[in-house]
């Protein structure tokens, strides 16, 4: 036998190789993609892992990586909000309450990792916030009435370029001058000032607080037998007439409606807003069904149901029965309890569970 040669001292070697090449895949390839809470975890793994995690860069690239829905904020009226993670162990926040935040708030809006909230004192105040690393900004005092319970979107689309969050707000509020007209007041981060739309959408009536849902560039809100869309680049607005729903969302790029009729429920999709300015006779539809959600017997029962759907996106379907709500996934079509205390009042806003800085 040859004794130069160590063959298990070699094989020691190559394994401690491949065990540092795949550390190194995983750092730079696998760890964009986790929740903030995950990465809290593995920040103890190695040193190198802390100091990558830790650095603004890998949080901004976390942000733009990170997109999947990973909770839910529920919160009754006056309440305090709580976070219903999708899966436990991945997603968490140090304070789910807020009450890092100067005041008690209702959470308003949310949009890719941060909130949009307005305080309960004073002259109520909106505050944008991540209550991953609890940064929060108090925004100005806008000019308009938006009304004691405002239709806000906040829109937040994580950009390559841009370290620090660049967002919008956007409210639909009831114009003084006009009845049965909107108007839109919009916050932009980036000039930190509030300003009032030149367009006038005439002919909608009372606009739901809660209803407001940003898709491509367009925001929907519902109304009273009807929807709003009001264009975020070229400032415009249409009225689309003969809506009912309780729920829009964003589903593949496009905008989405939920109708639940006891325990069926059926998704469509907007396929054309113009239906009302086509000829008569025209066999062109607004909306054409996507699917039909059926829920898994096994995990809600076979008694008759009577369903209440908070939340839809491409990913998740949030839906309550009673106290308990459940989470319909349309990849693998499983059904999920996130939680069975939840009161019939929550607001139900989708969260990320994102590192993006303020």
């Amino acid at each position: 036998m040859d004794r130069g040669k160590r063959p298990g001292r070699s094989l020691a070697a190559r394994n401690n190789k491949i065990y540092l090449d795949f550390k190194d895949i995983i750092r730079e390839h696998a760890l964009l993609f986790l929740p903030a809470k995950s990465l809290c975890k593995f920040r103890t793994v190695c040193r190198d892992w802390r100091l990558q995690i830790s650095t603004p860069f890998f949080a901004h690239n976390q942000s733009l990586s990170c997109r999947s829905t990973s909770g839910i904020f529920l919160q009754t009226p006056g309440g305090s909000p709580s976070l219903v993670p999708i899966d436990a162990n991945s997603c968490g926040v140090p304070d789910p309450f807020l009450r890092f935040l100067p005041e008690p708030v209702d959470i308003k809006s949310s949009s890719n990792g941060l909130l949009c909230c307005q305080g309960r004192e004073g002259d109520k105040a909106y505050y944008i916030c991540n209550p991953v690393t609890q940064q929060w900004k108090k925004l100005p005092k806008s000019d308009a009435n938006h009304g004691p319970d405002p239709a806000i979107v906040l829109l937040f689309e994580p950009s390559l370029l841009n370290f620090v969050a660049e967002y919008k707000i956007i409210c639909a509020f009831p114009s003084a001058d006009f009845g049965e007209a909107t108007e839109f007041d919009i916050y932009s981060s980036r000039e930190d000032s509030w300003e009032i739309a030149g367009e006038i959408c005439f002919g909608a009536r009372r606009v739901m607080p809660k209803s407001g849902v940003h898709v491509n560039g367009v925001v929907y809100w519902m109304t009273t037998g009807s929807m709003i869309a009001f264009d975020l680049t070229k400032e415009r607005s249409q009225l689309l007439q003969g809506y009912d729903t309780r729920i829009l969302g964003a589903f593949g790029g496009k905008l989405c409606k939920v109708n639940v009729t006891g325990g069926s429920i059926n998704l469509n999709i907007l396929v054309n807003a113009h239906t009302n300015t086509m000829q008569m006779g025209s066999r062109s539809r607004m909306w054409s069904e996507k699917q039909a959600v059926v829920l898994d017997s096994k995990i809600v029962g076979d008694l008759a149901r009577n369903y209440s759907v908070l939340h839809v996106d491409s990913e998740i379907m949030v839906v309550q029965d009673g106290e308990r709500t459940y989470s319909y996934d349309f990849k693998s079509r499983a059904t999920k309890v996130l939680s069975s205390r939840a009161d019939s009042h929550s607001r139900c806003l989708p969260y990320v569970n994102s590192l993006v800085a303020l």
